[in-house]
């Protein structure tokens, strides 16, 4: 699923464009970057699966899946209540694709499910449930990754001014991010480890284990950033606060960025996703020298404001790099648009280069009194405990149709068996 934007194939646009608004809008914006949409292709159940479970089964498990191929293939994924709905189906058609997966039944291995990655056109197939399970639910965290970014990005309103995203909708933004997170990190410790290790080697790079891990360090991270966006818009939120959520911050994506280092990033979603962690790790690390550097300023002794005016032109030199970064992930394949300073970023942009030039301003005597004091290190970071985890996600139990199936031979009328033929045909 890529980035949380458009479908495969719409960053690029052939001839010219009407209005310099109208060629803007169709370049996509990323405010929580989507790594990789995939959707479900129509495979063959009944003819896998006929005479092994009932008709009630098979239609049931067809019809649902069904569901989800047909809202897969439209375009408007950006729609919330399109959203909505594949989410909707994806809960509905894992309960019936559960009773796949018991061994006792022996039906594990019978459908060769099959898989679409929307930006490069990827198919992947094989015959294992368990594969199906890792999809959808990799599937439904990519969806409240896709729900998160649509909330955040920027859109006009009726009399032309920019709409603003509400306090509540950033807390809804955190509250899909850990979802998301959940989902990731059940997809990791309960699902892969069902797979046979042939078959989990070969899986395509998005859905391997270090990729996963990655992109759930990453949500957690947007998270925090998202905390920290709150906080520096609260009067209350002191700036030991902002500093410990800007600290933490720094972990998460460094964590995320060393992870993903690891892993098969040589396609154009892995490298631009690797770009992107690096973006938001100099913007973290920024951000936390920052406010590191404003508690250091306030002890007492000189050292300590030459300890602060070091902290806070790095953060300075960090923002200049992280801008130059954010280019370079923008104009990574597939194009993105250079997105306007948010949460956080919007408040810093401005103070840190103005912060960082008074104080070295004002504390420019030391300096002159202390001719060693420009070989003095650079302070360390604090440590925390980080604090955001992600919501615990568990299976549903398998729908009750499979209570009573015995998976042996079903004998079939002769009437059911040629309408199974026709459906197979047609």
């Amino acid at each position: 699923m890529g980035c949380a934007s458009s479908r495969p194939k719409r960053y690029s646009v052939k001839g010219k464009c009407k209005s310099k608004s109208k060629r803007k809008s169709l370049i996509p914006e990323v405010a929580v970057f989507v790594p990789a949409l995939r959707v479900p292709l129509p495979v063959d159940l009944i003819h896998a699966l006929r005479g092994l479970v009932s008709r009630d089964v098979l239609d049931k498990l067809s019809t649902l899946r069904g569901r989800l191929i047909q809202l897969s293939a439209e375009d408007d994924l950006l729609n919330v209540s399109r959203i909505s709905q594949i989410r909707q189906a994806l809960e509905e058609y894992l309960p019936v694709l559960l009773g796949l997966t018991n061994k006792e039944k022996g039906l594990d291995a019978l459908v060769q499910f099959k898989w679409k990655n929307l930006e490069d056109d990827e198919e992947f197939s094989v015959a294992c449930a368990w594969y199906e399970v890792l999809s959808v639910v990799h599937a439904m965290a990519m969806l409240s990754l896709l729900e998160a970014n649509s909330m955040l990005l920027p859109r006009e309103t009726s009399d032309g001014s920019e709409r603003k995203v509400s306090e509540d909708s950033k807390k809804d933004v955190v509250d899909l991010l850990i979802k998301a997170s959940g989902c990731l990190e059940y997809c990791v410790h309960h699902i892969l480890v069902q797979i046979p290790i042939q078959v989990r080697k070969n899986l395509p790079s998005s859905l391997q284990q270090g990729t996963l891990e990655a992109i759930c360090i990453q949500t957690l991270g947007q998270g925090v950033e998202m905390q920290l966006g709150l906080a520096s818009e609260s009067d209350k939120a002191t700036l030991s606060v902002k500093r410990r959520l800007a600290c933490e911050l720094v972990a998460y994506f460094s964590q995320a960025h060393y992870i993903l280092s690891g892993c098969d990033t040589s396609d154009s979603y892995g490298k631009k996703l690797l770009s992107f962690i690096k973006w938001k790790f100099l913007e973290a690390k920024a951000a936390a020298y920052y406010y590191h550097g404003l508690v250091v300023d306030k002890g007492n002794e000189p050292s300590c404001h030459i300890s602060a005016v070091c902290c806070l032109c790095t953060a300075d030199d960090l923002l200049n790099e992280s801008k130059r970064v954010c280019l370079s992930f923008c104009l990574a394949t597939p194009v993105t648009r250079v997105p306007a300073p948010w949460g956080v970023m919007k408040h810093l942009h401005k103070k840190i280069p103005d912060v960082a030039y008074k104080r070295s301003q004002m504390y420019a005597y030391l300096f002159e009194q202390d001719k060693n004091a420009t070989l003095q290190s650079l302070p360390d970071l604090p440590e925390f405990q980080l604090s955001l985890r992600p919501e615990p996600y568990e299976l549903p139990n398998a729908d009750h149709l499979w209570e009573s199936e015995d998976c042996g031979p079903q004998i079939q009328s002769l009437k059911d068996h040629l309408e199974d033929e026709d459906e197979h045909e047609s």
